[in-house]
């Protein structure tokens, strides 16, 4: 963003002072240059997604404000999920949105684990049309345990940017890594065992 003295501030027309705001890190457009199309995306979320490109068998199609600039403020983003048949979106975080996730094809064994000290997990295998909660920042999941079929839902997220920590990618994939000696202690595992899984591909399930 440029930077002004202090008399500069004074000769700028308050119309540019407004298109170049900048609200959660994105620019907040003048209102009389808003167009519908800040607020459209042909996401073509009706099709499905490839499965196959990710080593869990799962594909997330987030819609944020990233994508639909007029989100901006609103709070609130989308996300497509496709499962393949045993595939799974691994245990992850969202640190600034809860989640209310829709089952629209197939089942789905979903859950979470409260914070410390309790560690309480809390689940429920879901079928087409149902719904369920994740608490904002809490562990959770979701598994299809259909060996035949795929499964697809829809997740509301409480933020227009809702991030996503995927745990064992976090953990064992973090560039630089994380010492073994931390991990094999923490994790109560030797060292080799560390190393096996820091030598992994850790790749993210989501476009």
């Amino acid at each position: 963003m440029m930077k002004l003295t202090k008399v500069d501030r004074f000769k700028v027309p308050y119309t540019w002072l407004i298109s170049q705001l900048l609200v959660n890190g994105f620019v907040c457009k003048n209102p009389m240059d808003v167009k519908a199309e800040d607020f459209f995306l042909a996401a073509k979320l009706d099709m499905p997604r490839d499965t196959k490109v990710s080593k869990v068998g799962s594909n997330v199609t987030l819609i944020n404000v990233m994508r639909i600039p007029g989100l901006n403020t609103l709070g609130i983003s989308l996300a497509r999920i496709d499962y393949a048949p045993l595939g799974e979106n691994p245990p992850h975080t969202h640190p600034r949105a809860t989640e209310i996730l829709t089952v629209l094809e197939g089942t789905l064994y979903v859950g979470f684990v409260t914070s410390n000290p309790e560690n309480k997990f809390l689940s429920k295998v879901l079928n087409k049309g149902d719904v369920f909660v994740f608490p904002e920042g809490l562990i959770h999941f979701q598994f299809n345990p259909n060996p035949y079929k795929p499964a697809v839902a829809i997740a509301a997220l409480s933020s227009q940017n809702p991030g996503a920590i995927t745990i064992a990618n976090a953990v064992f994939g973090s560039k630089p890594a994380i010492s073994d000696d931390v991990l094999a202690k923490a994790f109560q595992v030797e060292k080799k065992t560390v190393d096996w899984l820091q030598a992994q591909f850790w790749a993210d399930n989501q476009n």
